[in-house]
């Protein structure tokens, strides 16, 4: 069965860095493209970055941009949010999604990870 497993999450000061990682399983990992979104309390979901199977295409939200990277290990069959300079507005549960490019149906979300980040 396809399954996303996050961890890395947790607290961190403003300023400091989180890693968050993402290890898929049940598809061809290499296949898909990959993207964090978050979601903070009394929020919508948030996209904050995106990675094309190929590892070389990537995007940010404005709001992380500078501070974000998003990058992938295929051959792991993991994704990564590096996450520096960490601000309080951060806070919130992050969630990885994998997303087949040509197939809509094959989109699937891991469950989220919490990210607090507070003095």
């Amino acid at each position: 069965q396809v399954q996303l497993v996050e961890s890395g999450g947790g607290l961190a000061q403003p300023g400091g860095s989180l890693r968050l990682s993402c290890a898929a399983s049940g598809f061809t990992f290499s296949n898909y493209a990959m993207s964090w979104a978050r979601q903070a309390p009394g929020k919508g979901l948030e996209f904050v970055s995106g990675i094309y199977s190929d590892g070389r295409t990537t995007y940010y939200a404005d709001s992380v941009k500078g501070r974000f990277t998003i990058s992938r290990d295929n051959a792991k069959n993991t994704l990564y949010l590096q996450m520096n300079n960490l601000k309080p507005e951060d806070t919130a549960v992050y969630s990885c999604n994998a997303r087949h490019p040509l197939v809509s149906a094959y989109n699937y979300w891991a469950q989220g990870t919490q990210v607090t980040v507070s003095s």
